[in-house]
C-alpha cells in the first residue's frame, strides 16, 4: 500500500490543522494506521494509531485531548485532528501502516513521505 500525506503548513500556536493519510494500492481498511513525527535535532516519535475498524485508539500522552485520529476507510483515508497546535508540535509528520496491530511499538511495514508542520508562537 502506498500513503500520501498532507495537510502540513504554517500556523499560529492555538490554532488547527488536519492532516490526512491517503493510500493507494490496496484497501486501508486491512491496516492499522499510525501518526509519527519527528522534530528538528529529534528522534522520530510516535503520535497516535488506530486500529483497521477504527474502534481503538493509542495516543501519546503529549498529544491526548489535542490531537484525534479518525479514518474514513471507504475514502481510504486516516485523519489526524490536530487543535491547539503548540510550537513544540513543529515536525515532520508521517503516517505508517501495519497489517496488525497499532501502537508506538508495532513495526509498521509502510511509511509515506511525510508533511511538515510549523506552529509559530
Amino acid at each position: 500500500v502506498q500513503l500520501q500525506a498532507s495537510g502540513g503548513g504554517l500556523v499560529q500556536a492555538g490554532v488547527s490543522l488536519r492532516l490526512s493519510c491517503a493510500a493507494s494500492g490496496r484497501t486501508l481498511s486491512n491496516y492499522d494506521v499510525g501518526w509519527f513525527r519527528r522534530a528538528p535535532g529529534k528522534e522520530r516519535e510516535f503520535v497516535v494509531a488506530i486500529s483497521w475498524s477504527g474502534s481503538s485508539t493509542y495516543y501519546a500522552d503529549s498529544v491526548k485531548g489535542r490531537f484525534t485520529i479518525s479514518r474514513d476507510n471507504a475514502k481510504n483515508t486516516v485523519y489526524l485532528q490536530m487543535n491547539s497546535l503548540k510550537p513544540e508540535d513543529t515536525a515532520i509528520y508521517y503516517c505508517a501502516a501495519a497489517k496488525s496491530g497499532w501502537g508506538p511499538k508495532v513495526a509498521y511495514e509502510f511509511w509515506g513521505q511525510g508533511t511538515q508542520v510549523t506552529v509559530s508562537s
